[in-house]
């Protein structure tokens, strides 16, 4: 394509955007005092019919303050996802907490939700369920776990913003649920996060890490240590304009999605992700591939897209082998003794190629020849 180089991710911003981030220059409320950031909240909260929203610096911020809201401390356990991204246990770790992995689903590539009830222990106090790359966690047999075991359950709905489980929105499920507006994200900010959730002492407790935990009376005395996480004012404006645009970015990711399955149906050697679970139809955040039978990995076939002009990513490496465990005081045993042939699997040989909103259909086809090339050479 002219030596054109199609990246992984190019973002969608529109005219609404642009009007609303120059409102906010013209008037000057450009910090976290603006009216955009309520406004952004309110009706991001009410999109997933919950009564709060905080935002936030960033997704991995809305995780850490959320884990800090519930009271997770030192030797409490955590359970996630293996094949996630590490800032799902960058809080757990800091705090002296434990995360308790569980291996992915081979071909959803979501926690296997039938090796959850084996791990729970009394030191058990949250749940964290990460819908990946698309396809949404199975969240009723989660929430039943959750019921049974008097534990928290926590979306981290970075990747699957607009995509429905059965008929309701992910991210509507959790006690807290979080989310991630960076670039790549059906809805971006440039950076940003949010948490949601219906209970009032979560959420002014959130409210108050967010912001330094200043004092409601006497403002500068601070009897515990917060963060500075406060979204702009310009971050929240362009945040409303994306919201307008959501279901067209859905419906953008869905048709680039069918397209790369409509080309790349005859693919011998890559497994195509799932167009649908019983309850979730694929929302392609990213469009992934699977190399089958370890004929190569991940990074070799990185490599020649590269040569052709075309971003691509590995799949997340997962935390059970994360070098930065060895830093902190956990028993590498259970995590040794522990099943994680998928994500092991899929890390090795899964990577994504171009999926962003930006994405042009002459761009695709060319990826997919590129990809039917490299299938026919193997």
């Amino acid at each position: 394509m002219d030596n054109k180089f199609i990246p992984v991710n190019t973002p969608k911003i529109g005219d609404l955007e642009k009007k609303l981030v120059m409102d906010c220059l013209d008037t000057g409320w450009i910090s976290s005092e603006g009216a955009y950031v309520k406004n952004f909240e309110e009706r991001f909260a009410e999109l997933h019919n919950k009564k709060f929203g905080v935002a936030v610096t960033n997704g991995t911020a809305a995780l850490d303050i959320t884990f800090e809201s519930l009271g997770i401390k030192a030797g409490d356990e955590v359970i996630m996802p293996t094949f996630t991204i590490i800032s799902c246990m960058h809080y757990v770790l800091r705090i002296g907490a434990i995360p308790v992995f569980i291996d992915c689903d081979f071909y959803s590539w979501n926690i296997n939700i039938n090796k959850i009830e084996e791990k729970i222990t009394p030191k058990t106090k949250a749940i964290l369920a990460v819908h990946i790359y698309g396809l949404a966690v199975d969240l009723d047999p989660l929430k039943k776990i959750c019921q049974d075991n008097n534990l928290f359950l926590i979306e981290d709905t970075a990747e699957a913003i607009g995509l429905n489980y059965k008929d309701t929105l992910c991210g509507s499920h959790g006690i807290a649920s979080t989310f991630s507006f960076y670039p790549n994200k059906h809805i971006t900010t440039g950076e940003g996060g949010m948490i949601i959730t219906n209970e009032p002492e979560i959420y002014y407790r959130l409210l108050k890490l967010r912001n330094l935990c200043f004092d409601n009376k006497k403002r500068f005395l601070h009897n515990e240590i917060g963060w500075n996480l406060r979204m702009t004012n310009l971050q929240a404006a362009l945040g409303i304009g994306q919201l307008e645009r959501l279901n067209e970015n859905v419906k953008r990711k869905r048709q680039i999605g069918q397209r790369y399955h409509k080309n790349l149906t005859d693919l011998k050697n890559f497994n195509l992700p799932l167009k649908s679970l019983s309850y979730s139809e694929n929302i392609y955040w990213v469009f992934g591939l699977v190399m089958k039978n370890n004929i190569e990995k991940a990074e070799v076939i990185i490599n020649n897209l590269k040569k052709k002009n075309i971003g691509s990513r590995p799949f997340f490496y997962p935390l059970h082998k994360q070098p930065v465990l060895s830093k902190f005081k956990l028993n590498k045993n259970n995590y040794e003794k522990t099943e994680f042939s998928n994500a092991n699997y899929i890390s090795e040989y899964g990577f994504y190629i171009p999926s962003g909103l930006g994405l042009l259909d002459e761009e695709i086809d060319y990826v997919s020849e590129v990809i039917l090339e490299i299938d026919n050479f193997y």
